[in-house]
Parts: structure tokens; C-alpha cells; sequence
């Protein structure tokens, strides 16, 4: 696992480390990035997702905010076809949480797993 890990995950609201993982991928209402160094969370930010209101094709839209936020790893309960692969396409590691589960429990189980590989 490289040193520095940018995290985004799939989120109901604003609460950062205290928010929990959203039911959905492409309508979540926010993603929560976190900065990872040594294992140490350094930086936490929210956005907005900007496919929120989109009735269709949301999850690539989704992703294109990830992709330009440069994130490494994807953290959501599930996630469509098109959005997997545009995942898959820019080098993004998805990891599966159950939607409801907090925050920094997803972020150490994400790391825990990325340390396994």
C-alpha cells in the first residue's frame, strides 16, 4: 500500500468522520474524502454530489467529481455498472460498506483490506 491514500466515501451529510456511509452511490448526498498518511487520517473535506438531482446517468457523473478530486479508493454500499467501470477505467479501487455504517468504521475496514493486498 503506497503512503498516501485519498478516500471518498459515499455519504449521507456533513457530519465527516461522524457521517455514515449513504444507501446509494450516484444520488448520495455528499462524499466525505479523507486524506490518508501512515495510517493517519490528515485531511477530511465534503463535497456536494453534483449528480444528486440527475434522473439519469448519475454514477458516471459521480465518479467524473471523483476522478477530478483525485481520489484512489471508493467507498459506497453498491454501485452500477457504468459507474464501477469508469471506477475501474481511472484505477480506483472500490470497497464495499454497508450503507447506515459510520464513517471511520468504513475507512478502517477499507484499510485493513488495502493492507491485505
Amino acid at each position: 500500500m503506497k503512503k498516501k491514500l485519498r478516500i471518498a466515501v459515499a455519504t449521507n451529510g456533513k457530519k465527516g468522520l461522524e457521517d455514515t456511509v449513504s444507501e446509494v452511490f450516484g444520488r448520495a448526498n455528499t462524499f466525505t474524502i479523507a486524506d490518508i498518511e501512515d495510517g493517519a487520517i490528515q485531511i477530511l473535506r465534503i463535497i456536494e454530489n453534483p449528480a444528486l438531482s440527475y434522473e439519469h446517468g448519475a454514477g458516471p457523473i459521480a465518479v467524473k467529481e471523483l476522478v477530478d478530486s483525485k481520489v484512489d479508493l471508493v467507498i459506497a454500499p453498491q454501485l452500477g455498472h457504468g459507474a464501477s467501470s469508469n471506477l475501474e477505467h481511472h484505477s480506483i479501487t472500490i470497497n464495499l460498506a454497508k450503507g447506515g455504517t459510520k464513517v471511520t468504521q468504513a475507512i478502517e475496514d477499507a484499510l485493513k483490506e488495502a493492507l491485505k493486498k
